[in-house]
């Protein structure tokens, strides 16, 4: 509820919308860069193994050899538990980072308002 009260209440023009794309340069304060990050399962192997598309993220990889593990040992399905293990802890820590650049972005239009002296 706070994140919707700050959207549309608050503070509209300094609150991000996730759902769109980041509105500053993604190397802005980085002087020595920083990882692009890249997906490691392409197109066609996310396909083969009938990965849904809300699945088809930085963590698909993973998911992949979760959903093999489970077809090789079935129904002994608790011996895939290091893959579940690395595929729910990739989906964390891609969580964790969407959070520090929904963060990153709300300081700049902050930055951006102060500067401007709105607030």
């Amino acid at each position: 509820m706070g994140n919707w009260t700050a959207r549309y209440i608050t503070n509209p023009e300094g609150t991000p919308d996730g759902s769109t794309p980041p509105s500053f340069d993604p190397m802005y304060g980085f002087p020595n860069g920083r990882k692009e990050r890249v997906m490691i399962a392409t197109e066609k192997e996310m396909v083969a193994a009938k990965i849904p598309v809300e699945n088809r993220d930085y963590c698909a990889h993973k998911l992949i050899d979760y959903k093999q593990c489970r077809q090789e040992v079935w129904p002994w399905t608790y011996q895939c538990a290091h893959e579940k293990h690395a595929y729910l802890t990739c989906q964390y820590e891609d969580y964790i980072i969407r959070m520090k650049e929904y963060e990153r972005e709300k300081r700049l239009l902050r930055r951006n308002q102060n500067i401007q002296g709105h607030v």
